[in-house]
């Protein structure tokens, strides 16, 4: 036996190995994080794959490929179709995705995300998500310029005259669109040829924007953020005056407001974040 202390593994305070077993801990298990791969891609293909497609998107080999399916398959991770041989996620995998869908708060995830992104576009961003009658704002986190309009928790946001609300008026479920416009005495908007066309662009954009439109001087644009079933969780926006926020699609202060959406698009579950 080896008494040398020199070469005895130093024992941690519970017992276990000390900064080797740490180490250990800290880098995880190679051969789970390799195999995920074949579950991210899965995820990114919507849909079930060959053997060597499948691989081929994980980039591995399909011999290397294939032992980890076998294992997957064996706990319900994935699921091999018995006639095209296709692979595809299986009932676990399901399972777990359902429960934390379930487990996930939309809000408490955005007003946590807001205080960085007011920073990131230099002034004041809300989130707002579809209440009884419309589009309610439900979050407001004041950036570093201030912006003198009574924005607050609870605050309706008009589909017809707000980025946060074209952002509803584009995403949200045609009939129950139909019927707030008309509460805000927009029952004709959906045959205004302009309205019309403003929402394909947001659709296709992917953000609303607004200048001088409510006040004169103040400009706000908005972003969609959707959930696990392809669903309009939430929008968020940021508001401020119009020499200060740059509306053009590829502007610094765009793309912020795309990539919080993104991030919490990913967490509640969407493919492909946006």
């Amino acid at each position: 036996m080896d008494m040398n202390p020199a070469r005895q593994p130093s024992l941690a305070t519970d017992g276990g190995l000390g900064d080797e077993a740490e180490s250990r801990g800290s880098r995880g298990i190679q051969s789970v994080e390799v195999g995920g791969q074949l579950l991210k891609a899965l995820v990114r293909s919507g849909s079930a794959l060959p053997l060597k497609d499948l691989a081929r998107a994980a980039g591995m080999a399909a011999a290397k490929a294939h032992p980890y399916l076998v294992s997957f398959g064996k706990i319900g991770l994935i699921e091999q179709d018995p006639v095209s041989g296709h692979y595809g996620l299986g009932p676990l995998a399901l399972q777990l995705g359902l429960i934390g869908l379930q487990q996930v708060d939309p809000v408490r995830l955005a007003v946590a995300e807001l205080p960085a992104l007011a920073q990131a576009v230099g002034c004041t961003v809300s989130a707002a998500v579809w209440g009884p009658v419309g589009p309610i704002i439900v979050h407001v986190e004041h950036g570093p310029t201030a912006v003198h309009v009574a924005m607050r928790h609870g605050t309706p946001a008009s589909l017809r005259h707000t980025g946060t609300g074209k952002i509803f008026a584009a995403f949200a479920p045609p009939a129950a669109v139909t019927e707030a416009l008309a509460r805000e005495g927009e029952t004709h908007a959906l045959q205004d040829p302009a309205f019309v066309a403003e929402l394909d662009a947001i659709r296709r954009e992917r953000l609303s924007r607004v200048r001088d439109e409510l006040l004169p001087g103040i400009s706000a644009m908005a972003v969609p953020v959707f959930d696990g079933f392809g669903r309009l969780a939430l929008a968020i926006a940021a508001i401020g005056p119009s020499a200060l926020l740059d509306l053009s699609p590829g502007s610094t202060q765009a793309h912020a407001l795309r990539t919080a959406a993104e991030r919490l698009s990913q967490r509640l579950g969407a493919i492909g974040g946006l």
